[in-house]
């Protein structure tokens, strides 16, 4: 029996275990801003969502109940300004990650297949391609790829790690350019509610895909903007052709998101208070670290949106790593992104307020 696992490059947090240790080891305690999980609560209107649905004794559907595909769909036309959007053209998904992951596969890709991704990106574009023996490919411009066995093209803006944002323009040039040469896109745009320097768009914008749903799929996750990791909520929308065959596979599978989950996304896609709320509390938490960071030394580039700081003090990214650790603060480093990152760290500002400012202060001693 082969093992899987061996295809995959090694888990990335193993390695961070020795300065977790150093920077916990601070007499008051450790600032974990390497891990962008929420810590904040789940809104009030969402718990009782969820608490109203739980006696749910039969099987969800796959996909989902026509309440959160109408939910879906309206946020849909609200917040990213997509239009003809249909049930078809919708499908929840058990959290993004999983969606990422799995996706090569249940697109039937295999050896001799490219997926590409960017150059600085989310490690589970690479471990998706590895899992069905595709060949990933990194790319700094994907109109300059090679498209003869280029069967999936992962976007991502805003980006993780780097909070880089994809102008309009970008995206219409890159949708053009897939669409030419038959080239799938998959848009991971779960941190466009993030934007602060910029606003991020989306490939379902009519600006973007002129109107057609044709080739391209947007992925987007509750995780971030309501405060629910722990739910694995998410959804994918697009090209109906793209959701339909995925629903057939997901349905064999039972992969289904779960009732009482179905209900909270329903309740959570619904109101705009709590997402203001929460961004509010991010912006206020960015802000200090960024000021602080900066007069520590180091120097942010791009970051314009999402949920992290990508800084430097030019120099090696485990060495800036082993620096913070000593003060009892711990951040990614940048090379879990690939080697363009060896230089950089990905500072998370999802942490509680008295974290923060206790990471302030010690920056600034």
């Amino acid at each position: 029996m082969s093992a899987v696992s061996s295809r995959l490059p090694v888990f990335p947090w193993d390695k961070l275990e020795p300065y977790k240790a150093t920077a916990a080891a601070h007499p008051d305690g450790i600032v974990d801003l390497s891990v962008g999980t929420p810590v904040d609560p789940v809104p009030e209107l969402v718990q009782q969502a969820l608490t109203g649905a739980a006696n749910s004794p039969g099987y969800p559907t796959v996909w989902g109940t026509p309440a959160l595909r109408d939910a879906i769909k309206g946020w849909l036309e609200k917040r990213l300004g997509a239009r003809s959007v249909e049930h078809a053209n919708i499908l929840p998904v058990v959290g993004s990650k999983e969606l990422v992951a799995w996706l090569p596969t249940q697109l039937g890709l295999g050896a001799g297949d490219q997926v590409a991704y960017p150059r600085l990106a989310y490690p589970t574009y690479e471990v998706g391609a590895r899992l069905c023996g595709a060949e990933p490919v990194v790319y700094d411009d994907p109109t300059r790829l090679d498209p003869a066995n280029l069967k999936l093209l992962w976007l991502n803006s805003p980006s993780n790690p780097t909070g880089r944002v994809l102008a309009k323009d970008e995206l219409v040039r890159i949708v053009a350019w897939a669409r030419e040469h038959g080239v799938l896109i998959f848009s991971d745009e779960c941190y466009l509610e993030l934007g602060w320097e910029a606003e991020p768009v989306s490939v379902l914008h009519p600006d973007v895909c002129g109107g057609s749903h044709d080739g391209i799929v947007a992925v987007h996750s509750l995780s971030k903007r309501s405060n629910l990791a722990g739910y694995r909520a998410a959804f994918i929308a697009g090209d109906a052709a793209v959701l339909g065959e995925l629903l057939q596979i997901r349905k064999h599978g039972g992969m289904m998101t779960a009732a009482p989950v179905q209900a909270a996304t329903v309740a959570a896609l619904g109101d705009d208070a709590h997402v203001q709320e929460q961004r509010a509390r991010y912006a206020a938490r960015r802000a200090a670290l960024r000021e602080a960071l900066v007069k520590h030394g180091f120097r942010i580039e791009h970051s314009e949106a999402s949920l992290y700081l990508w800084a430097t003090r030019d120099e090696g990214c485990w060495e800036t790593v082993a620096h913070l650790a000593e003060l009892g603060i711990l951040v990614a480093p940048g090379d879990f992104y690939g080697e363009a990152g060896e230089r950089f760290v990905r500072v998370a500002f999802t942490a509680t307020d008295e974290r923060v400012e206790a990471a302030v202060k010690r920056l600034g001693q």
